[in-house]
């Protein structure tokens, strides 16, 4: 027992020390050696090559570079009137209408930070089966609207006049002949008959919907309203004392729009509510607003293709707006908004729903209460940028795209 207990202390050392000995010869083997500037020169006498001479143009890198919403041209086009594009991405950092938590003044930074993995040469997506930037569309960064955080009153008329602003310019496309992919055309829903841009809004608070309304009641008369929220927004005023300019306010602001003429009549359509309410005179008030109300649980229910239907079959054929209040999605997943909800929709759900729309007769769509003060590892900044991309390619399609499984191509192996 005691020459065996030996032989084995004998084998674990011989074993030890060929271990250290091959690990010794791996270091030396392997061993970084500094490069020198010569190893990256032809020929050391030469003289120095410039940047883009050796290695060509300055490219952004998803984490480097200006911000703009996926590295797209970034123009300060409120003052630049020359800037044409056919869609806008306008951030409106506004949040002083809020009744519980303030911050989405930082929306439109935290929603550009969630896009830089994003770029023009990098669009394709498998659930579209298209670009949106691959076409004859133009599409630019416009910057904020420098509203001011002190006077409501004063900000809403500015966010008012500079999405006005941006609806006069002439779409480039709608002036180049011969285009291989132009934007499905708008000119016929238009009171004088012309195209015009379209603008993706960054907000901001909800309350920036009434200035972007009023201004395309401007362009287009009534419109019907598709709204993504937890809430209904359709509230006349709060309890208390009231003055006009405080009326003017996150969840008040449909109403206000009724009571302004600016909404098409019962043609308006709610998705994803599921707010908890005074009583049944809420919802008695939501129709008369002019809304029919998809709730949250409707998706279980009915499933997500007959969502797709109500929808379209509410607003039928009329100029749509679609409002995106990112506490739509249940606040496990965007939890960064100042009014969140438990139970609501995945992201994964709001976009299905929303490749379902495309082809409806959009005029303008925004995604708002982003506050990201109150995100995790930019989750909710994340999603928000996804969505932006799914309305820019929302609003190029002619129809809703097919399921990947159905197009023509390659065979494909994967299930």
């Amino acid at each position: 027992m005691h020459r065996s207990s030996n032989f084995r202390l004998l084998y674990y050392t011989l074993v030890l020390a060929t271990t250290l000995v091959a690990a010794h010869n791996h270091h030396h083997t392997y061993e970084q050696v500094s490069f020198s500037p010569e190893d990256f020169t032809s020929d050391p006498t030469s003289p120095s090559l410039t940047w883009l001479e050796k290695y060509g143009p300055q490219i952004d890198q998803p984490f480097s570079g200006p911000l703009s919403f996926s590295h797209l041209p970034y123009t300060l086009c409120l003052q630049n009137e020359s800037a044409s594009f056919d869609i806008a991405i306008l951030g409106m950092p506004f949040d002083t209408g809020v009744t519980y938590r303030p911050g989405a003044r930082f929306g439109p930074y935290a929603i550009r930070s969630g896009s830089r993995r994003q770029k023009e040469t990098r669009g394709y997506t498998l659930s579209w089966g298209s670009n949106p930037y691959a076409g004859d569309v133009r599409v630019i960064d416009c910057g904020d609207v420098p509203v001011s955080p002190f006077d409501n009153a004063l900000a809403v008329d500015q966010m008012e006049v500079a999405y006005s602003t941006l609806l006069a310019r002439t779409p480039p496309s709608s002036i180049e002949s011969e285009l291989v992919s132009p934007p499905l055309p708008i000119s016929h829903l238009a009171l004088d008959k012309k195209e015009h841009p379209r603008i993706i809004s960054l907000g901001g608070d909800h309350t920036i919907v009434l200035p972007i309304l009023r201004s395309l009641n401007k362009i287009y008369g009534p419109i019907s309203v598709i709204h993504f929220d937890a809430h209904l927004d359709t509230w006349g005023t709060y309890p208390g004392a009231s003055t006009p300019q405080s009326r003017v306010t996150h969840g008040t602001f449909f109403y206000l729009a009724k009571e302004e003429g600016l909404l098409s009549t019962n043609s308006s359509v709610h998705a994803g509510i599921r707010c908890k309410l005074a009583g049944i005179e809420d919802l008695e008030n939501d129709v008369e607003v002019g809304f029919q109300l998809i709730s949250t649980d409707d998706i279980d229910d009915y499933g997500v293709n007959n969502i797709i239907k109500r929808i379209r079959e509410r607003v039928g054929n009329n100029p749509v707006y679609l409002s995106l209040d990112i506490d739509v999605i249940d606040p496990g997943l965007a939890p960064a908004t100042g009014t969140p909800e438990a139970g609501g929709w995945t992201t994964r759900e709001v976009k299905r729903i929303l490749r379902g729309l495309a082809g409806l007769n959009f005029v303008g769509a925004d995604i708002v209460e982003v506050a990201p003060a109150y995100d995790n590892a930019e989750i909710t900044g994340i999603a928000a940028a996804d969505l932006v991309h799914d309305f820019l390619s929302m609003l190029v399609a002619k129809e809703p795209p097919k399921a990947f499984g159905s197009r023509p191509g390659p065979l494909r192996d994967e299930l």
